[in-house]
């Protein structure tokens, strides 16, 4: 059958991502990408640690990730996204900003990782007060806060789930528990971390119920990612990626709480007793004889 007529397939653009070995949420990422733009994703080899400080710093050593985009130049991407949070900001800002240099000078492409974008997102929404809400244990979550406070960012409450393994298998409505619990202080974001853990539906629905921007690591990884490009991420009513949503629920202050019902006054009449004149002024007291009229003198 002749399908020349059809004229495709459309020439795509090729954004590279370097994932960890344990990275489950390849389906989640593609979700903010248009039409015209394929994601190729590679990952680490394998190490037998769980999710902690040390394998963060294992995942993002620079000969791991120069290898991964090496794979990755077969299929010439236009850019290459670093997709984990703890392995980018496990060192501080300075080892961010090396880990995408030296990716960058593997592939010769702009390169940006999951806590860099992070940075870039909270200056594009202007947010320097955050929560946070994590997946990890106390002590990748300190780190995270860290990586923050070097950056010049305040958080102003935190919760997270101790999680070492499986974190792809949290359910949104531990999320979004999480997220209640930890934007007490009136920060001007939340930010949920961990490109494992979950969140593209959850954002809207954080975003009309808290009132604030919330960023997630997937999503602020394909936003800088596509924007190195020069294109858009896509994605239902996210402050970050559409201008709009900016100026809907999440630009308003927090709701207050509800006030308990109001009980309106009713006027009570007087109840006529044994010594009560029917014909009585009620709004006489007993007693308050009314003066007598004086005489007229015209009569």
């Amino acid at each position: 059958m002749d399908v020349s007529f059809l004229g495709g397939p459309q020439p795509q653009r090729g954004v590279g991502v370097v994932a960890p070995f344990d990275f489950a949420l390849d389906r989640e990422l593609w979700r903010w990408v248009p039409d015209h733009v394929s994601l190729h994703l590679t990952r680490t080899p394998f190490v037998p640690v769980e999710v902690s400080l040390d394998l963060a710093r294992m995942v993002s050593e620079h000969e791991t990730l120069r290898a991964a985009v090496g794979t990755l130049n077969a299929v010439a991407p236009e850019a290459v996204a670093y997709a984990c949070t703890s392995g980018s900001f496990v060192s501080g800002v300075a080892g961010e900003r090396a880990m995408s240099a030296a990716m960058t000078q593997a592939g010769g492409i702009p390169a940006v990782t999951t806590s860099g974008a992070l940075l870039d997102a909270l200056r594009e929404l202007d947010a320097r007060r955050i929560a946070v809400v994590t997946p990890y244990t106390k002590s990748v979550t300190d780190a995270l806060e860290d990586y923050l406070a070097e950056a010049g960012i305040e958080v102003t409450g935190r919760s997270y789930l101790g999680l070492t393994r499986e974190i792809w298998r949290v359910p949104y409505r531990d999320v979004v528990d999480m997220a209640r619990r930890a934007v007490d202080g009136g920060p001007d974001a939340l930010f949920i971390s961990c490109t494992n853990l979950p969140t593209y539906d959850v954002i809207p629905q954080l975003e009309a119920e808290l009132r604030m921007p919330v960023l997630s690591a997937n999503q602020v990884t394909v936003w800088a990612a596509l924007r190195a490009l020069g294109t858009s991420a896509v994605g239902p009513y996210q402050a970050l990626l559409d201008p709009a949503a900016r100026r809907g629920p999440a630009s308003l202050p927090p709701a207050l709480p509800a006030l308990p019902p109001q009980i309106p006054a009713v006027a009570v009449a007087p109840v006529a007793g044994p010594d009560t004149d029917p014909g009585a002024d009620p709004d006489v007291a007993p007693g308050d004889a009314a003066e007598p009229a004086p005489p007229d003198d015209d009569r």
